[in-house]
């Protein structure tokens, strides 16, 4: 067993019953899927490293294949410091002149190697290779940029040669013209250039934590068109390293990524809880729907029964069994993120009465104070509006003054519920408060 499977093996031991579901019903939509891993230099020279090394095994264990993209940006600034170099810049964005690029590659080649010793560390089998065809960024607001470079191809059939192979590519942050000239190019853009030929499912970008520290707190989410709103209203509130992230990220999933992810390359076992997580630790960019609302299938009744049985147990909800769900499965929804279900809801109909019951709407602890029960209830009114509901009531023990303030209810008799209802009402004995909504055209 490698050291990887020996790490997965005892973090596991360690992992409640409900977490561990929600790391494995994620392996299977990974298995075989590419990451592009871009970590700034800054990452790779901090004590946190070695764990990060430890986390790309786990994801190797799981048959998720990894690129490895670096910057330099730390070394190169040390190393010029040493020397008595002043360069023209370190991260491969601006003009980079002939010194800048003699310290460039020195640091680059320097880091490039103790990295593949990192990873040997770790019994994971990398290789430095070449695959960037890159040419001169040239004339830019009237400035020859010389020695910085823009990617212009990328070599995936020697990328994918070594992936096959469970190989991990370390790319570094310069490449090579059609003439064996070499250019200083930024790992960031690399990694989008990168993610984007190879159809990566993800590109997670990990930053130092001071990065984030220094800017104003990113959300959770972001869509494509949400996060280049972000940069373009908000640019001076984020460091460069973050909003070159911010950006690359967003274009990458305009060109076919489906996820680029900002990260804090300080945290330990971050990049894990990142991928393995409904909501993660650090900043998600993404370019498909990343939450719906969808009915309920018969394969689904398990897990609505195991996503409320908390509640149940807090006497917050009436207990259902599985016949009773199935016998009424059209009424169900869930609201899925990232294909995991995290809340539910139903709309029992009474027609006759021209009213319905907004009824079992729960949200994972989890995912609590996040706007997903007012999601839910929006759908569910919106829903009922649709058939033609002129009133919409609900029943609730707990939760009422949450339906009251959230969703617009007000407290009534439980004489106003439809005959049918009011008698599973008394039968009951839970003395729910009942409230109404009344719905308008």
């Amino acid at each position: 067993m490698s050291r990887a499977d020996h790490l997965l093996s005892a973090n596991l031991q360690f992992v409640n019953v409900s977490d561990l579901r929600e790391i494995l019903q994620y392996v299977p939509l990974f298995r075989e899927r590419i990451f592009v891993v871009a970590v700034d230099g800054e990452v790779v020279g901090s004590e946190n490293f070695p764990n990060i090394l430890l986390d790309l095994a786990v994801l190797r264990s799981l048959s998720i294949k990894v690129v490895l993209v670096h910057g330099a940006s730390h070394q190169i600034e040390a190393l010029a410091a040493t020397r008595g170099i002043a360069i023209t810049n370190s991260d491969g964005i601006g003009l980079t002149d002939e010194p800048t690029l003699q310290v460039s590659i020195d640091a680059a080649i320097r880091l490039t190697n103790e990295i593949m010793e990192g990873l040997s560390s770790v019994d994971l089998r990398a290789a430095y290779i070449n695959a960037l065809i890159v040419h001169p960024a040239g004339i830019l607001g009237g400035v020859d940029q010389q020695y910085t470079g823009k990617v212009e191809r990328v070599d995936t059939k020697a990328l994918r040669l070594l992936l096959d192979e469970g190989i991990i590519p370390v790319i570094p942050p310069m490449g090579f013209d059609g003439e064996g000239r070499t250019y200083r190019a930024n790992s960031d853009s690399i990694a989008l250039e990168v993610a984007v030929e190879l159809g990566a499912a993800k590109i997670l970008y990990l930053a130092p934590g001071r990065v984030f520290e220094e800017s104003t707190a990113l959300p959770r989410q972001l869509s494509i068109s949400e996060t280049e709103d972000l940069v373009k209203k908000r640019k001076a509130d984020f460091p460069t390293g973050l909003l070159s992230k911010l950006e690359n990220g967003a274009k990458a999933c305009r060109q076919g990524v489906a996820r680029a992810h900002l990260l804090n390359g300080g945290m330990n076992e971050g990049l894990l809880s990142e991928v393995f997580s409904h909501e993660g630790i650090g900043t998600m960019v993404y370019s498909n729907e990343y939450q719906q609302i969808r009915r309920i299938f018969k394969k689904d009744v398990r897990s609505v029964i195991s996503l409320i049985r908390q509640s149940v147990q807090n006497e917050e909800l009436v207990r259902r069994s599985r016949t009773e769900i199935l016998e009424c499965l059209n009424d169900y929804w869930l609201l899925e993120v990232d294909r995991s279900p995290v809340a539910c809801v139903a709309l029992h109909l009474y027609p006759e009465q021209s009213a319905a019951e907004l009824a079992c709407l729960h949200v994972r602890k989890a995912q609590e104070n996040q706007g997903y029960g007012r999601k839910l209830m929006a759908f569910v009114e919106n829903l009922a509006r649709e058939k033609g509901v002129k009133t919409l009531f609900a029943l609730s023990t707990q939760a009422y003054s949450y339906l009251q303030q959230k969703g617009g209810f007000a407290a009534a008799d439980p004489s106003v519920l439809p005959p049918e209802r009011l008698q599973k009402y008394e039968a009951s004995g839970r003395n729910s408060v009942v409230l109404v909504k009344i719905l308008r055209p």
